[in-house]
């Protein structure tokens, strides 16, 4: 069994304010993936400009935001949020849904470049090349956070969580965080030359619903909705 690095959430308080891991591995993985994207775009032509992307990626993780914040309330601890509604609007000591966040990052993205009258595919693929790396660092959020772990092991990598009883689990954070990132983000570029326009994105999908998929096999599943 390895020890738990039991890392403090929060870097700093100021006052009543705190600077948490959670929030700032959001605001480094925002700001990696823009600039890949950005250099992706200037390296392959999407017909979408600098100062466009800008704007892209603003509404984009408006989007994702929203979207990952309303899935995970509605979908992975409803009952909690309707007896603490105030709670939605606490960003920051976690929780957030992958797949609400796509689907909000992907209206997002949508609504803009079709006003905007921009190619769609082409961008997509920049943004998806770069998003491995804003994964590994939410996944890593996930692990200082100790939530999301796995299920019990007696595997010699296991750990025990603070809020995980007294058991070693699956540090299932790390193989999402390894699988959603270095690995996947290393098949997007060596793949991504030889790929048709929306190919990257199509393979970014894939890749992550794999790794998701067999993650779930060692995740401990959400208390309130079990095993379905």
């Amino acid at each position: 069994m390895i020890p738990y690095p039991d890392i403090d959430p929060v870097i700093v308080r100021i006052g009543p304010l705190a600077v948490r891991w959670y929030g700032l591995m959001y605001v480094v993985g925002f700001i990696s993936s823009y600039l890949l994207a950005i250099r992706q775009v200037a390296r392959k032509p999407a017909g979408i400009t600098k100062g466009q992307m800008d704007d892209l990626y603003f509404y984009l993780v408006l989007g994702l935001l929203l979207g990952g914040r309303l899935g995970y309330v509605l979908f992975y601890n409803l009952p909690y949020y309707i007896a603490h509604p105030l709670e939605i609007l606490v960003l920051w000591h976690g929780g957030m849904s992958f797949h609400g966040g796509l689907i909000g990052a992907v209206a997002a993205a949508v609504i803009y470049l079709r006003r905007q009258k921009l190619p769609i595919l082409p961008a997509a693929d920049a943004i998806t090349l770069a998003a491995p790396w804003a994964l590994m660092l939410g996944r890593i959020g996930n692990f200082i956070n100790g939530e999301l772990f796995g299920r019990v092991t007696d595997l010699p990598w296991a750990m025990v969580f603070p809020h995980g009883g007294p058991l070693p689990r699956h540090p299932s954070q790390l193989y999402e965080a390894i699988g959603e990132g270095p690995l996947l983000f290393l098949i997007l570029w060596l793949l991504r030359d030889r790929l048709p326009t929306g190919g990257v994105m199509a393979v970014f999908l894939l890749g992550y619903s794999l790794v998701r998929f067999l993650v779930e096999f060692v995740r401990e599943p959400d208390a309130w909705l079990g095993f379905l």
